[in-house]
């Protein structure tokens, strides 16, 4: 049975004993730690059973309970969550066994029929060779082939024909034809039989044919495995061991699998951290890179996040276990990822609309093509009627057209996930290299994000730390990264911040609240202005201040000034060259800020961007990506804060940074870990490179099918005297599936 493991309702329909959930909704909706990504923020929480919840890589919509098939498509289903202690895989290992033993069976039976046609060694009279051969290819055909048949006709009795609708018919077409002629033959007239007189049969045909999907299906499965493999070797980078410090100061190893929230853990020089969790004591360096590609160790002390799987580079500290398993954000990011690879990009939509077409045209031609040459061929013309049958059923299978999409989109995603790209949506990594609009937030995109109070300039009769001290009391309650500048302004020359009543946030304005009957207003001068407090005394003092690039918070007392608060924000170090890179790529770069003209200007002097749009509040922002889509531009927005949220989501794609707000995660269809900009222009080229391999797959799925197909019915016989034979027809069927996978693991080789 099906289930659904959202925290919202989802709408189902049962068919049978499987659930088919509405593939934009069945992805379940992110819980979210209120910090940095690193934290855990943007991953689904893991099934309570989710060993026993698999899905189908082509159609991610189903979900079933335990091993099984797919209803729609008939590929193996795949655990849904990967997971470390992942065993083997019971589809591919039975299918191992199932062609191991068929290849014993076939090669005999092929040996003794190529020996009769081709070198006319005649061992056996017809008979008895009909028999040899029955037995010979009946373990084979109803043993090895039974998945096929039973997939076949689920297929028929759900409606949606597949690939195993095809094999099913024409293997047991040959096999049914073969027992008959072998059995009974008497019962047919003299248009079956050739020249001699005898039946043909074409047990050989059919055990080939079956022993070659086999293998097809071996090689398949395997190539689905490497896809998950990185993300299984990203969570082996925990360790197997901690080193557990005890409440006496002393400490022991344990199983690493064995901490729990609220354990302290003594972290040695190379050792890697078993857990994610906060320094309680000590200083050290963590190497980071196997999660977000930086290179240069972050320093790590007291109160710091430090992540499960990290290196310790140097020194010592103990930190405080606060997430395990599942909770962790390793195993979180392996879990994002995973349902990325399972989401439908829109170019999906052709493949679908065209497998679900085909299977009932071939049928329609390969009867077409028994009755012509039933007709209209040479004797035995019945015989050559069901060769040609049997061989268009065979060589048209979709499972190539099937697996162009999918593949690529697994195997980019993944890809990306080792680069610090992780894509939420398969539909957003596709549209990203269509993309001609970027509009780009500044504070904590194109900046730090961690902003300092660099002046403090109170007015007349007000000293500093009276209005760093109102001003902190006010931003106490405030989520915005300049509240946190003044509060750790004021924590450092140890002021205590006041609580307030009525406290109020207005978006894109700044805070206010009650003291003792006074109204406190902290925020921007507009705002302030608007209200009628008087600021024009302080107006050079303002100019001076965002012509270098600094933001300005006024305070206020009633409807007195108490002064400003100068803060700044730096550049990220990777924001130039990344700015650069993308304008060359072709991306017309929009800076979209709160701040004021002046503050945004200074900002984009240095980065090269021309085009500023200032002041902006959080529905001027959303409004501006409907004006550039209106006029035909695919938009990217690129934004880390709460107020980056409706625009993200409006946009054609969104960018978030790992550094960002939860609410700019959730509305992104792509993060980028450590909020490096630079690692777009990287997503851009892989969008690209994924693309470029989808249609390629594409490309050689509908072409193969294009020529296969005539030449199975046999459109060259009266030219050459050539009649593609259904085993030929099934290792074609076989490679062309394989070499579709087999493109679509380029990509994990690609460099970006």
């Amino acid at each position: 049975m099906a289930v659904a493991r959202t925290e919202d309702a989802l709408h189902h329909v049962h068919a049978g004993a499987t659930h088919y959930f509405c593939s934009t909704h069945c992805l379940e909706k992110f819980r979210r730690d209120p910090e940095a990504v690193l934290e855990g923020r943007g991953a689904p929480q893991a099934p309570a059973d989710p060993e026993a919840l698999y899905t189908c890589p082509m159609h991610p919509e189903i979900e079933e309970r335990g091993p099984a098939s797919c209803p729609l498509c008939g590929m193996a289903l795949e655990p849904k969550e990967i997971t470390l202690d992942d065993g083997p895989n019971p589809e591919l290992e039975d299918m191992q066994q199932r062609f191991r033993i068929s290849a014993v069976l076939t090669l005999p039976l092929v040996a003794l029929v190529m020996g009769e046609h081709l070198a006319g060694l005649r061992l056996l009279t017809p008979t008895w060779s009909a028999w040899v051969q029955l037995g010979l290819s009946a373990p084979v055909v109803l043993w090895g082939g039974w998945p096929f048949f039973e997939r076949g006709w689920a297929s028929v009795r759900t409606r949606h024909l597949n690939m195993f609708t095809l094999i099913a018919m024409g293997t047991g077409a040959a096999f049914l034809f073969s027992l008959a002629a072998t059995t009974l033959p008497g019962v047919f007239p003299a248009s079956f039989r050739d020249a001699s007189g005898a039946l043909p049969v074409y047990y050989e045909a059919a055990a080939v044919i079956v022993t070659l999907v086999l293998l097809g299906q071996v090689l398949e499965l395997r190539a689905r495995e490497r896809t998950g493999s990185a993300l299984r070797a990203l969570l082996d980078l925990t360790p197997k061991t901690a080193r557990l410090v005890e409440s006496d100061g002393s400490h022991r190893e344990v199983p690493a699998e064995s901490l729990q929230p609220g354990d302290h853990v003594l972290l040695r020089p190379g050792e890697k951290v078993p857990a994610d969790g906060r320094v309680v004591d000590g200083e050290s360096s963590i190497d980071e890179s196997m999660l977000t590609g930086e290179a240069v160790a972050q320093a790590k002390r007291r109160g710091d996040r430090v992540v499960g799987g990290t290196v310790n580079a140097s020194g010592s500290l103990v930190f405080r276990v606060e997430k395990v398993g599942r909770e962790t954000v390793l195993a979180q990011i392996v879990q994002l990822v995973g349902n990325a690879q399972r989401s439908r990009a829109p170019v999906q939509r052709l493949a679908d609309k065209a497998a679900a077409v085909l299977v009932p045209i071939v049928v329609l031609i390969a009867v077409a093509s028994f009755a012509a040459w039933a007709v209209l061929g040479p004797p035995p013309a019945f015989a050559y009627a069901l060769i040609a049958a049997v061989s268009v059923l065979i060589i048209a299978c979709p499972c190539a057209l099937g697996l162009a999409t999918p593949m690529s989109i697994m195997v980019a995603v993944g890809r990306g996930a080792g680069l610090g790209i992780l894509v939420k949506e398969a539909e957003a990594l596709e549209r990203l290299s269509a993309a001609d609009t970027l509009l780009i937030d500044k504070t904590g995109t194109l900046t730090e994000g961690r902003p300092s109070v660099v002046a403090v300039s109170p007015a007349e009769g007000v000293s500093e730390d009276r209005l760093l001290q109102v001003a902190a009391s006010l931003e106490q309650r405030s989520e915005h990264p300049l509240a946190a500048a003044v509060l750790a302004a004021a924590q450092a020359r140890g002021l205590p911040v006041t609580p307030l009543t009525d406290f109020e946030a207005v978006t894109g304005k700044g805070v206010q609240g009650r003291l003792e009957g006074a109204v406190l207003r902290a925020g921007s001068i507009a705002w302030l202005t608007h209200l009628g407090i008087a600021t024009g005394t302080v107006d050079s003092v303002i100019s001076a201040i965002e012509s270098r690039g600094q933001t300005v918070i006024a305070v206020a007392e009633d409807d007195r000034l108490l002064g400003l608060i100068a803060i700044a924000d730096a550049l990220k170090p990777t924001s130039p060259q990344a700015i650069s890179d993308l304008r060359a790529d072709g991306l017309e770069v929009v800076l979209v800020s709160g701040d004021t003209q002046a503050v945004a200007e200074a900002i984009a002097g240095d980065l090269g961007i021309t085009r500023i749009v200032a002041d902006a509040l959080p529905a001027d922002k959303a409004a501006l990506v409907r004006q550039f889509q209106e006029q035909g531009h695919i938009v990217a927005m690129a934004g880390d804060g709460i107020n980056d949220g409706p625009a993200l989501a409006q946009a054609d794609i969104g960018v978030a940074m790992g550094s960002g707000t939860d609410v700019a995660i959730e509305a992104a269809g792509i993060t980028l870990l450590k909020g490096d900009l630079g690692r777009l222009y990287m997503a851009r080229r892989l969008s690209r490179a994924t693309l470029g391999n989808t249609r390629q797959n594409l490309f050689f799925a509908f072409l193969y099918n294009g020529l296969g197909v005539p030449l199975a019915a046999g459109v060259l016989f009266p030219l050459t005297g050539w009649l593609l034979s259904p085993m030929f027809a099934a290792a074609a069927m076989s490679l062309s599936s394989v070499s579709v996978i087999g493109n679509a693991l380029r990509l994990g080789r690609q460099r970006f």
